[in-house]
């Protein structure tokens, strides 16, 4: 199985890639990426001969339909994430979350396989007690969770993939990112001993990275019974405040101070409960927990340089 990864030397790609080849050293990898972050989180996998590596944009039409002749499997991780990285350049994150994948979907055959990994950050605003299932009506309150959620209609009015509304994403990874919810909140946790809390209300649902890596894999083993459809991919155990989140991690650091602030904005308004029956519903089941996930990244954090100054 040839299979295409844009986007593969980020957070999730370059887990991906490693998961793939656990499950399988006979998949050939390739790689799409203009190594924005650089190229060392996918260095390891040079000296396997199944692995390739292009360097280029995912908005070019000839890199494109040049290698969607050659792969079985399209896997479009290249993206502008998070609201604050796609408000400060509208254009690309346009050109990078939209525009990209309505080129994939022109050029793509009936007979490849295309998994994309959306967000749930789509859902908005959601109701105070009620969960948001794959039926509720989307509604973004950002270009990020726009760009997206557009790029999700595009596939599932064409029919030819299976789309993940992924939660909150957690987890070491070869690209780290600390800036993500959980990984921020660790970080800060353990070289501050304290957590500064504001809208601490706001709900979140979360997964851990090798989850979702799962997740793929689960989907290309079931394609047939997922394609044209979409799901919600989070830990159902995990549907949490950021206060529940603070106390979480307090469970791991006794020490930890958590203050309540009424002071400052959260730049993502997301607020919402998530259901993933759907996805459990076929068989696929979380393996890494919040618990789990927290004790890595504070393991993880031991080996970060201590940076001056920190607020939630």
């Amino acid at each position: 199985m040839k299979i295409l990864i844009t986007g593969g030397a980020g957070y999730i790609g370059s887990r991906l890639i490693e998961f793939l080849f656990a499950k399988d050293k006979k998949f050939k990898i390739t790689v799409l990426d203009n190594l924005q972050y650089t190229g060392s989180s996918i260095i390891q996998f040079c000296s396997n001969k199944n692995f390739s590596f292009i360097r280029g944009d995912v908005s070019d039409p000839k890199i494109i339909k040049n290698l969607l002749l050659s792969h079985d499997v399209i896997i479009p991780l290249a993206a502008i994430v998070g609201a604050p990285a796609c408000d400060l350049n509208p254009s690309s994150a346009k050109s990078t979350n939209l525009d990209a994948i309505k080129l994939l979907v022109e050029n793509i055959s009936s007979s490849q396989k295309l998994i994309y990994p959306t967000t749930n950050s789509g859902y908005g605003i959601g109701d105070l007690d009620g969960y948001c299932t794959e039926e509720t009506p989307l509604n973004p309150i950002s270009l990020y969770g726009t760009t997206k959620s557009d790029a999700e209609k595009i596939i599932l009015d064409s029919g030819k993939g299976v789309c993940f509304r992924l939660a909150t994403v957690f987890g070491t990874s070869p690209r780290m990112r600390w800036d993500l919810l959980v990984n921020d909140f660790c970080l800060k946790a353990y070289q501050d001993n304290c957590l500064v809390l504001f809208e601490e209300n706001f709900r979140r649902n979360f997964i851990h990275v090798k989850d979702v890596c799962n997740a793929f894999f689960f989907s290309l083993q079931n394609y047939t019974e997922m394609i044209g459809e979409t799901f919600n991919l989070g830990l159902s155990s995990a549907n949490l405040t950021k206060r529940q989140l603070a106390e979480k991690i307090k469970e791991h650091l006794n020490n930890l101070v958590i203050i309540s602030s009424e002071i400052g904005i959260d730049p993502d308004k997301r607020d919402y409960l998530v259901s993933n029956e759907k996805l459990e519903n076929k068989g696929w089941k979380p393996e890494v927990s919040i618990d789990d996930g927290i004790e890595e990244l504070i393991s993880a954090a031991r080996l970060v340089p201590k940076k001056i100054g920190s607020n939630v």
